[in-house]
């Protein structure tokens, strides 16, 4: 049977954790198209994909993690496609669970799952900021909610509880381009905003079913500690609420972040 999901990796410089991820989607209970992209190309990422046997497609367009990620959205030929990050892990029944519910939708938008953070080489399932997003997206389990563009803005009006890593897209029920330059660090909740807008359904499974990774080197981590996420929350909160709730919003929102430190 052909392949109906593909898992994109986003592959940046010479990540430690790239090869594990690889094996995660190797090890996953269906088979699933895998391929890597990258804006910057190396021997490193070349070897790894070689072994693997995994084909490796260089952006050479404009960079960016933005750039990459709609990159590799629109490298995927499949019906359905998850955006893959380098330093994550997939658990095994990850694409057997997208592929079942996007099946079982009438018009599906995202799938997206519940998740445990890998912290120092342990697996972390349960800590306040988990807490939280899973509180947020209660009003979710209820199928008949995964239609109503109310409750789900609702939801995103108070942040984005949706782990990225864990979305998987179903692309004919979206635009050719998902992702929008702009943002360094909110670009997921910008774009799960913009989908939000979409008549169809945000499917929720409550298993944990991707590891994310929490480490020095990520992205989110660096972007904490220079502090610049801040504004992005600010204009994200404005997008559902007025300016001086949404200053107080982001405020709020800035303390929960601590959670992403390693200390």
């Amino acid at each position: 049977m052909e392949n109906k999901h593909t898992f994109a990796i986003c592959a940046y410089k010479e990540s430690s954790f790239l090869e594990e991820c690889i094996k995660s989607l190797k090890n996953q209970s269906i088979e699933s198209e895998i391929f890597i992209i990258t804006s910057t190309p190396n021997s490193y990422i070349d070897r790894t994909a070689e072994k693997y046997g995994i084909p490796v497609y260089v952006n050479t367009g404009e960079a960016g993690i933005v750039q990459d990620w709609n990159f590799a959205y629109k490298k995927a030929q499949t019906e359905f496609v998850t955006i893959t990050h380098q330093d994550d892990v997939y658990f095994e029944k990850y694409a057997e669970h997208a592929v079942r519910e996007f099946e079982k939708s009438s018009k599906p938008l995202i799938f997206f799952t519940d998740y445990a953070e890998m912290r120092n080489g342990e697996k972390v399932t349960d800590n306040r900021l988990l807490r939280i997003k899973r509180l947020m997206l209660l009003p979710l389990k209820v199928k008949a909610f995964r239609k109503s563009r109310f409750v789900r803005r609702r939801i995103l009006s108070l942040g984005s509880p949706i782990c990225c890593p864990s979305v998987a897209f179903a692309k004919k029920n979206l635009p050719e381009t998902v992702f929008k330059p702009g943002f360094a660090s909110d670009e997921d909740w910008e774009a799960w905003e913009y989908i939000s807008r979409f008549k169809g359904e945000f499917i929720y499974d409550k298993e944990i079913l991707v590891g994310h990774r929490i480490h020095e080197e990520s992205e989110t981590s660096k972007i904490l500690g220079n502090n610049a996420r801040n504004k992005e929350d600010y204009t994200m909160f404005c997008k559902f609420w007025p300016k001086p709730i949404a200053k107080i919003l982001a405020r709020w929102y800035a303390e929960s972040e601590k959670s992403n430190e390693l200390s």
